[in-house]
Formats: structure tokens, C-alpha cells, sequence
């Protein structure tokens, strides 16, 4: 994000190994997790991707850094307005997941509608080097619809309020993460609101490790309970005799 590609290359070192144990955790703990605890990972990628575009500037390598560029504009339009809705999907129950559903279309044809003309259209994204800073910009498809306000709006709509409207109160913790970098970066970053909001969103993703930990953690307290129950339950007899009064020692 902001600052250089030394914090993109470390943020990139840090989310991709914890996200790959995170989903590992999840794999083992409850597979539905998965996806959502899959996001730091995604986040490491796009992060290394950032830290590229940063070199690639150093270099003055135009061509490298229109590569790079759409690879992290690939994640910040369109991988997150499918992901976050489709992983939350798992999530939910049965007469939920409509809802999701159609939260996932949203975020498909929007992102779709944003990420795909760049690969038509190379010049329509523009990259801004700033100190401390990269401003992604340019022409937008919807541009020719919408204004920017309304584009933002159904970004928020796609990628935030799955989050904040789940069925499961840790991802709803979640949710008010993203969106209190939602908030900051509308108020102090908006100058470099792409870089900002994914950095923000691959800082705070750090807490579903943490989440999915606990989540094992009390499932295995919950089995160590079951089988402790299930003992007493299949041996009642043997607690009774056990203080019967004609086994006390005389």
C-alpha cells in the first residue's frame, strides 16, 4: 500500500504463510471456514503484487508496472465483491443463502464491470507514484453510467455488508473491522483510496487467525465434553455402585 515497497514486501511475507495456516486450521476445525479464512492469504498475494508495481516504479519499467498494476487491480475489483459475499455463503444457513447469492452475482457483474475493460483498455488505469503512496485512477466503465459515489457505494454494498449482516457474530466482528477502515480511509486516504482500503482490509484479516484458532479451540473443548458425558451416560451403574453404602469399609 502507501508507504513502500519494503512494508508491501514484509505484509506480503507475514499474510501468506498466516493465511496458509489459517486455512489449514479451518480445513481441520470446520471446513466452511475455509474461504473466509483464506483472506489473508489472498491479501499476501495482492500485497506482493503492490511491492512489485513499487519496483517496478524504481525501475521506470512502464511495462512492468502496468502488469503488476491490473494483477492488484484484479483483487481490489474484482476478487474481493465475489470473494467476501461466496465465503460468507458457506457460513450461512439454508435460508440465507439466497441472499448471499445474489450478493455474489452483484459483486460479479460490478467487479467484472470494473476489472475487465483494463485488459481491453491498458490506459484507462493510470498508476500515481506519491511519497509514501500509490494512487490507482483513471477511466471506469460505470464512469459512463454512474457517478463515482454510486460506483463506491456498490462496491461497499458487495463487499462490506455481507460482513456486517451475517448470521455468525465473528464475522460480524469482522465486518465492523473492514469497516472501520472503510471509514478511515474515506477520511484521511482518500487520495489513495485503492492502496489504502486493501491495506487496511490485509491488516485487519489478521484477526480471522486468530478467530479460527478460537473457534478450534472450543470444538475441542466441546468433544472433550461429549465423550465425558457419553462416558457417565454409558456406565451408570458403575457410579452407583461405587458409593454403595455396602462397599464402605467396615
Amino acid at each position: 500500500m502507501c508507504l513502500s515497497a519494503e512494508v508491501s514486501f514484509a505484509a506480503a511475507a507475514i499474510l501468506v504463510p498466516t493465511g496458509v495456516v489459517s486455512t489449514y486450521k479451518a480445513a481441520r476445525t470446520d471446513w466452511r471456514y475455509v474461504p473466509i479464512c483464506a483472506l489473508p492469504f489472498l491479501f499476501g498475494v495482492q500485497q506482493l503484487f503492490e511491492g512489485l508495481v513499487w519496483t517496478s516504479g524504481e525501475a521506470g519499467d512502464l511495462t512492468a508496472i502496468s502488469r503488476y498494476s491490473l494483477a492488484y487491480m484484479f483483487f481490489s475489483w474484482l476478487a474481493w465483491p465475489v470473494w467476501v459475499p461466496m465465503a460468507v455463503w458457506f457460513l450461512e444457513p439454508v435460508r440465507r443463502k439466497p441472499l448471499y447469492l445474489g450478493f455474489v452475482i452483484l459483486g460479479a457483474i460490478f467487479g467484472g464491470g470494473q476489472y475487465l475493460p483494463y485488459a481491453v483498455h491498458q490506459e484507462w488505469l493510470t498508476v500515481t507514484f506519491l511519497p509514501h503512496a500509490i494512487a490507482y485512477g483513471g477511466i471506469e466503465l460505470f464512469d459512463f453510467l454512474l457517478a463515482r459515489e454510486w460506483t463506491y457505494s456498490i462496491y461497499v454494498l458487495a463487499v462490506v455488508v455481507p460482513l456486517l449482516v451475517a448470521s455468525r457474530p465473528e464475522i460480524r466482528v469482522f465486518g465492523v473491522l473492514v469497516a472501520t477502515v472503510l471509514a478511515i480511509t474515506y477520511l484521511f486516504f482518500r487520495f489513495a483510496y485503492v492502496s489504502a482500503f486493501c491495506f487496511g482490509g490485509a491488516l485487519v484479516s489478521i484477526y480471522l487467525v486468530g478467530m479460527i484458532f478460537w473457534k478450534g479451540r472450543r470444538s475441542a473443548q466441546g468433544r472433550e465434553l461429549e465423550r465425558g458425558e457419553d462416558a457417565i451416560a454409558s456406565d451408570p451403574a458403575g457410579s452407583a455402585t461405587a458409593h454403595a453404602p455396602g462397599d464402605l469399609p467396615r
